[in-house]
């Protein structure tokens, strides 16, 4: 699982465009599946690679489950109609994401968390080889963020390739086996996580003092943005030092 880090404007969605096939126009090469993306037909690379957006809003008047099957439609040839194989691989999608309950609710009528959880759906069942996800945790209540995130990891684990964008540094710490660093629309560092999050490069790279420590209780790094009180603590020897390896 590999988390797409920075700040705003860094490229994270840019980046996600790009492998996803949305944004064509790109200098360099962008490669997914072992193929360059602008030189795969569009249908061809939605079998491969599904995204989960920040948020989407849809004008027409679907259900959850008929939005969740809008990701079957890169399987099908023309407009071919859903079969019950389709309705009970969108069902089992749903229920993955903690959404089975919405199946039959509009999706104009979900709350915005929802919304994400139903979006995650539909990426599942659309059966990718790559998934990306565009800060699509950070609308989520902490019980779904947390239930997302283990989510995300046993898709990992089962060899579907994950890359998400995260604001926030402590998920993606806590989570991610590798992280991916932008700044500036150039990148930053790209390596395992306990490598990439050191005090130096992200104060370098997100313009703010940044305290890195381990958690006792996971091994994981827990990252604190300091506040000018916790700066002057610092500066006058009353803290504990920044880890800076």
């Amino acid at each position: 699982m590999v988390g797409l880090l920075g700040p705003n404007g860094s490229g994270k969605t840019s980046l996600v465009r790009v492998l996803s096939g949305v944004l064509r126009q790109y200098s360099g090469g962008a490669r997914v599946c072992g193929e360059e993306v602008r030189a795969t037909p569009q249908r061809e690379l939605a079998r491969r690679v599904a995204v989960v957006p920040h948020d989407a809003r849809v004008e027409f008047p679907f259900t959850a489950l008929e939005v969740v099957l809008l990701g079957r439609h890169p399987h099908h040839a023309g407009f071919a109609f859903e079969a019950a194989r389709d309705i009970e691989l969108a069902r089992t999608a749903l229920a993955r994401a903690g959404a089975a309950a919405l199946a039959d609710r509009p999706l104009g009528e979900l709350s915005t968390g929802e919304r994400q959880r139903v979006l995650f759906a539909r990426a599942l069942a659309q059966e990718p080889r790559v998934l990306l996800l565009d800060e699509a945790v950070s609308a989520l209540d902490l019980r779904y963020q947390v239930e997302l995130c283990d989510r995300l990891r046993e898709i990992a684990a089962a060899g579907t390739a994950v890359v998400s964008v995260f604001h926030d540094l402590n998920l993606a710490a806590e989570y991610c086996d590798r992280v991916l660093l932008l700044h500036a629309g150039r990148l930053a560092a790209f390596g395992p996580t306990a490598e990439v999050l050191t005090w130096a490069r992200l104060t370098e790279v997100y313009e703010t003092e940044i305290y890195v420590d381990v958690n006792d209780l996971t091994g994981s790094l827990v990252v604190t943005p300091l506040s000018s009180r916790a700066r002057r603590a610092l500066a006058a020897g009353r803290g504990p030092s920044p880890r800076v390896d």
